[in-house]
């Protein structure tokens, strides 16, 4: 592909983040690292991480800057992320933003990827979600695993992820409102932002998200940035 790809995929919960992140970074041959998935696997690890982050989580809240910050930094210091990596789930806010340039160096991240999908799509999305829970791969009722909720990549039992009830649901969106939407106007004035449709079939977006990547990291740069809706 020519070079390393450091990128960020942002989105409203539901927005399939999750799904896109892995395959831009199977299509790139980098880690995909999300936030998420590391302090889910920490609470059933029953770290101290876990049982710090646990409560947050059930609530739907965020968790502290300062964890996640120490999560991340670690995480971007092993060997496999030296040459790129997919970050899902952070940055969250621009204080995450402004931590993870400088703990980057070298111009930071090379694009931002905004996955743009209306909040009744999402809500639709998130009441039929199900998750892994050994691997955390996401499916979803219209789309379960081939073999009775049992995961198509590891065997693990599929199930409905605890923190996607109703009332942290909408709380969710709500801190994605206040907390991540400030990101789309500090990444576009950087000129690090493209803003890509994550309706329809999961193919087609990823098709779109590819064609932003090869148009935005190559020898030259082309602003993109689709209708927001």
């Amino acid at each position: 592909m020519g070079g390393s790809r450091r990128l960020v995929i942002l989105g409203k919960q539901g927005a399939g983040k999750g799904t896109q992140a892995e395959r831009l970074a199977d299509h790139h041959g980098v880690p995909r690292i999300s936030t998420g998935d590391m302090f889910r696997a920490a609470v059933k690890a029953d770290t101290e991480a876990g049982r710090r982050a646990r409560s947050y989580m059930e609530d739907g809240e965020l968790v502290p800057d300062e964890a996640v910050l120490d999560l991340v930094g670690e995480r971007l210091g092993a060997d496999d992320a030296q040459d790129g990596f997919v970050l899902d789930g952070f940055p969250r806010n621009v204080r995450q933003a402004e931590a993870l340039e400088d703990l980057l160096g070298g111009g930071g991240v090379d694009l931002v990827l905004e996955l743009v999908v209306p909040t009744d799509v999402v809500l639709e999305r998130l009441a039929g979600r199900r998750v892994c829970t050994n691997c955390g791969t996401n499916y979803s009722i219209q789309h379960p695993p081939k073999t009775d909720w049992t995961c198509d990549r590891c065997g693990g039992t599929v199930v409905e992820r605890d923190d996607d009830t109703e009332g942290a649901i909408k709380r969710r969106l709500a801190l994605y409102e206040r907390e991540t939407e400030p990101l789309v106007a500090w990444y576009l004035a950087k000129d690090k932002l493209a803003a890509v449709d994550g309706t329809g079939h999961p193919d087609a977006v990823t098709t779109r998200l590819l064609r932003a990547v090869d148009a935005r990291i190559g020898t030259s740069v082309v602003r993109q940035a689709p209708g927001r809706d």
